[in-house]
């Protein structure tokens, strides 16, 4: 019978070692499990905040493309207001019609009085 109680108290204290061992392993994995939540709510946190900024630079995206359609709308009425170029057989520029700069007149009259004096 003594041998008995030393076996079973043998198995008693291998028992209480067995259940450490299974408590100190469930609390670690309990710091783990708590961890990957934080881990996991830390991306959801920066998840949202990249959401936020891809929906802030697509705003601004649209915005800027709309700014670019009213410039171009702008840019063609204005090009359709300007004259057209002319062909080569068509008259000059109307800027040739304005009388010309008066350094120009004296060249010409200057060139005009050495072929006078020649």
């Amino acid at each position: 019978m003594l041998t008995e109680l030393e076996t079973l108290s043998q198995n008693i204290g291998k028992l209480i070692a067995i259940s450490q061992r299974h408590n100190e392993a469930r609390l670690a994995l309990e710091e783990q499990l708590a961890q990957s939540r934080a881990e996991a709510e830390a991306t959801r946190t920066e998840l949202a905040l990249l959401r936020e900024e891809r929906d802030a630079l697509q705003a601004e995206r649209d915005a800027l493309s709309a700014k670019i359609d009213d410039a171009q709308v702008r840019l063609n009425a204005i090009l359709e207001k300007l004259p057209r170029a002319r062909a080569h057989n068509e008259p000059d520029n109307q800027l040739d019609l304005l009388e010309p700069a008066p350094h120009e007149v004296e060249t010409e009259s200057d060139a005009t009085r050495h072929g006078e004096n020649a």
